[in-house]
């Protein structure tokens, strides 16, 4: 299902694009760009594929990538630490959560919350000296860094962070107050 006629007027201005440039673009006049835009004429199916097509080509080369926002400096746990050792790192260095990295494959994601739960449920000396590869959540999902940073907002809303991958290799996270920077 195409979206409504209405959005192309929008969407070519928010694209930068000239009536003339998607005109060219999707290969018709730049009269019947204007005809449609200004609800005089309703295009075939085809031409409205066509221009819809377009404009996703051309917002999807002009999107920004989570290659672009993603921390690249990734502070991760290993299965094999305690809790005790994962607590201090996230307050070290203010995260409310960290993925656990074993030879670059995500293994899993320890939060703040997590141990909170086991210190609740249990006795914090204890839970202090306990493996966190006990205690740690499923992996978050891995993204390749050319996705565009809008595809992954329904991902972030599930999960508390996403990694992201060059080439197989893990490269950088995103969480959600990376995502708030793309807000105008």
């Amino acid at each position: 299902m195409l979206p409504k006629l209405e959005q192309i007027n929008h969407t070519r201005k928010r694209l930068g694009l000239t009536q003339r440039k998607l005109a060219s673009m999707v290969d018709v006049s730049t009269s019947l760009i204007n005809q449609i835009e200004s609800g005089r004429s309703k295009p075939s199916y085809e031409t409205a594929r066509r221009i819809f097509e377009v404009l996703n080509d051309v917002e999807g080369k002009s999107a920004v990538k989570v290659g672009e926002i993603c921390n690249r400096n990734i502070i991760a746990a290993s299965p094999n630490d305690t809790a005790s050792k994962v607590a201090e790192l996230m307050r070290r260095h203010g995260f409310s959560q960290i993925p656990i990295l074993d030879d670059n494959k995500a293994l899993g994601l320890i939060s703040e919350e997590n141990i909170m739960h086991r210190m609740i449920t249990g006795d914090s000396e204890i839970v202090g000296r306990t493996q966190i590869s006990k205690m740690f959540d499923a992996a978050p999902p891995v993204v390749d860094l050319s996705t565009p940073s809008k595809a992954i907002i329904p991902l972030i809303r599930y999960s508390k962070a996403v990694l992201v991958s060059e080439k197989g290799k893990i490269i950088g996270i995103i969480t959600a107050a990376d995502l708030l920077k793309l807000i105008d």
